[in-house]
């Protein structure tokens, strides 16, 4: 998996790639392949920072003596990652690999019809989570003075990659042959953020509290980068922006009632209109409330994940000229940080009956789901997008902190992150999961409604197992697995925890709503000693094995950046 940056400081980027790393992981760096002027004077021996600067400015030589300037940085970087659990390349391999990437970059003399540029791809070591990796490092201006064209760059390196794939013998990208892929998290940005959090919660302390600390300029290094790294290993904006946005998305059952949710939420809100215009509205950006002293950090839909863009939320919303204009109110109300312009039914409790009703609209769900064809992907991203977003509400609802329902629910997305727009809702027929979302954003804390939440966490799971049996008949096993060895035992822990309520008797045994029917409880007795198999494909929830893809002779491992495999 390529991930690709920018600078212009190659003797920087070259120190870095042979110190000891963020972690101490970097182990024996040495260089595998680059091009033959620096191989001529370089073996694969150990490098060091002297060698490094040299090496750095043996690169540097065709822009330093042509000047030329080169917008965004000359130095071109990209690291080739393997997956962790997919062992390790030679290095002659990685050599192999190399070569073939920056050819097909078109950054070597392109069959003689170029001027070649000059590049080192360097390997030390595993990464800090397993990966078997190497940084490739080019750069841009060419041995003539010219520059190389990096025009759609990111996209070429993935096409690149996936070349490599077939070439070598490499386990193939999951993601994309479904044609999905997650939002990375760049280890840039996150490094940024941090460092932002770290720094206004220092001065936060020393300011506001009056605790005599030193000022966060006068700190040492490593006091800085132990507070940096103790952020760092916190949940990330993204990820809890994306959790909020999804729950109020699929909780709504109209433009308006999500922002309002959203708001509702805590989060900042602001539309994106059209040129010119300040009554249509065709994206969002949203962030948390920062604390005192902090800045907000702003996402765009579509960068928290592709099926929370804008144009594909209003996919699961009627079409109306009165549901655009009350949408339209909304979204300057929010910009301007007004008050709401017209509560709806996420201001007021629930009928306690629609528990009951909404239940079994999503058993008739269920049953309806069996008879859609399991390759019938964009139905199925559907229903795994809606199915994470009740989750999600149920989430932001019950869970303190992020726990096992946002982590199910982030899993369960994965399977929605499709290139191009999915089925409607309402044509899809899950506009039942969308009831149950609205329901479960309103659980309070404290155990009320357990049997009613036990019973709808069945449902739940049965859908769960649904698009489990579509994921493996799709052939996207690693997405299987993690609905069926993750996501199934944190739905399960969810369920065991729930408060159990004392037996009604009387009247109001008969109007208690809705009770676990025999065939459920069983079901979850069978979760609770790990027995659920497949031998009952109508009440059973996720198997408790997954048969593995056949493996390959030549293995590999991954990053943090691009596609999920």
């Amino acid at each position: 998996m390529p991930n690709v940056v920018r600078g212009d400081r190659m003797a920087g980027l070259m120190t870095y790639l042979v110190g000891p790393g963020r972690s101490n992981e970097h182990i024996d760096p040495h260089l595998v392949a680059g091009d033959p002027a620096l191989l001529a004077w370089h073996d694969d021996n150990e490098l060091g920072r002297d060698s490094a600067l040299e090496i750095a400015r043996h690169l540097d030589r065709p822009r330093t003596a042509y000047d030329v300037a080169v917008k965004g940085g000359h130095v071109w970087h990209c690291s080739l990652s393997l997956r962790a659990d997919e062992g390790m390349l030679t290095d002659e391999q990685w050599a192999a690999i190399a070569h073939d990437f920056v050819a097909a970059m078109e950054f070597d003399d392109n069959e003689g019809t170029k001027a070649p540029c000059r590049w080192v791809a360097v390997r030390h070591g595993v990464s800090e989570n397993g990966n078997d990796h190497i940084h490739i490092a080019v750069n841009l201006v060419r041995e003539d003075g010219t520059k190389a064209s990096i025009h759609n760059d990111f996209a070429r390196a993935q096409s690149a990659t996936r070349a490599i794939e077939v070439k070598h013998g490499l386990e193939e990208l999951e993601s994309v042959r479904a044609e999905r892929a997650t939002r990375g998290y760049n280890p840039a940005e996150r490094e940024a953020q941090a460092r932002a959090r770290a720094r206004a919660k220092h001065e936060r302390r020393r300011t506001q509290r009056g605790e005599s600390l030193p000022a966060w300029d006068t700190l040492s290094g490593s006091d800085r980068q132990a507070r940096i790294a103790a952020e760092l290993r916190t949940d990330q904006p993204r990820y809890l922006l994306s959790l909020k946005v999804r729950a109020a998305a699929t909780a709504s059952a109209s433009e308006a009632e999500f922002v309002r949710r959203m708001r509702r939420s805590g989060l900042l809100v602001r539309p994106r209109y059209a040129s010119g215009r300040t009554d249509v509205v065709t994206g969002y950006t949203v962030a948390q409330r920062p604390e005192a002293g902090e800045r907000p950090i702003w996402y765009g839909g579509g960068n928290l994940a592709r099926d929370l863009a804008l144009p594909r939320l209003r996919d699961g919303w009627p079409d109306t000229p009165t549901g655009a204009g009350e949408a339209v109110a909304e979204w300057n109300a929010a910009k301007r940080g007004r008050r709401v312009v017209a509560p709806g039914r996420e201001a007021h409790e629930v009928d306690p009956l629609l528990w009951e009703q909404h239940h079994a609209d999503l058993r008739a769900l269920v049953d309806r789901l069996r008879s859609v064809d399991v390759e019938d992907r964009d139905t199925w991203a559907t229903v795994a997008r809606q199915t994470a977003g009740a989750l999600a509400a149920w989430s932001n609802a019950t869970e303190e902190t992020p726990g096992d329902l946002a982590a199910a629910a982030e899993a369960l997305s994965r399977s929605a992150q499709t290139y191009r727009r999915t089925v409607p809702p309402a044509k899809a027929g899950t506009v039942a999961v969308s009831g149950a979302a609205m329901l479960l954003a309103s659980a309070t804390r404290g155990g009320k409604g357990a049997v009613a939440q036990a019973a709808m966490i069945r449902q739940l799971l049965r859908l769960t197992q649904a698009v489990y049996d579509a994921s493996v008949a799709a052939g996207q096993l690693r997405q299987a697995r993690l609905l069926a060895e993750d996501t199934r035992a944190r739905l399960v822990r969810v369920r065991d925890a729930l408060p159990q309520p004392a037996a009604p008797t009387g009247a109001a045994a008969v109007s208690q709503a809705p009770s676990l029917d025999p065939q459920a409880q069983a079901m979850l007795e069978r979760l609770s000693a790990g027995q659920a198999h497949d031998a009952t494909r109508a009440a059973s929830p996720l198997p408790a094995t997954l048969e593995p893809a056949e493996r390959r002779t030549t293995t590999t491992r991954g990053a943090e950046r691009g596609p999920e495999r």
